[in-house]
């Protein structure tokens, strides 16, 4: 039986082209985790965000409910439940009140904040 004369040249094409597909496809499914982590990261810090934004909202209009008595919310760096290392801080200047919520999410270092100004007259 004769060889024919290139077939030699070609032995293990094979094998790399089936090695750089399983390469290509394992970089394509880590790129996926990364979006999932990515994407849960972000659904919670929107949910604390949102949270924050309740918080602050909530305390004004109790403010203005008792208007009478404004200085009675007052106070600097008071716990906040439903965040992680939730905090409040109000800040009264005559009318204009400063409600600041902060929190810090776990396994991060910065301490993210949400601040809003209201009149109460």
């Amino acid at each position: 039986m004769k060889q024919r004369p290139n077939a030699g040249k070609q032995q293990g094409s094979a094998l790399i082209e089936a090695m750089a597909a399983i390469v290509i496809f394992s970089l394509g499914i880590l790129a996926m985790i990364w979006l999932q982590a990515s994407a849960a990261s972000q659904a919670s810090d929107a949910k604390y965000r949102l949270e924050a934004s309740f918080i602050a909202n909530q305390l004004m209009g109790q403010m203005w409910v008792n208007r009478n008595e404004p200085d009675k919310f007052v106070g600097k760096d008071v716990g906040v439940p439903g965040l992680p290392d939730g905090k409040r801080t109000v800040v009264r200047q005559g009318p204009q009140v400063t409600i600041t919520v902060s929190w810090k999410a776990p396994g991060e270092k910065v301490t993210h904040r949400y601040e809003t100004v209201g009149l109460i007259n």
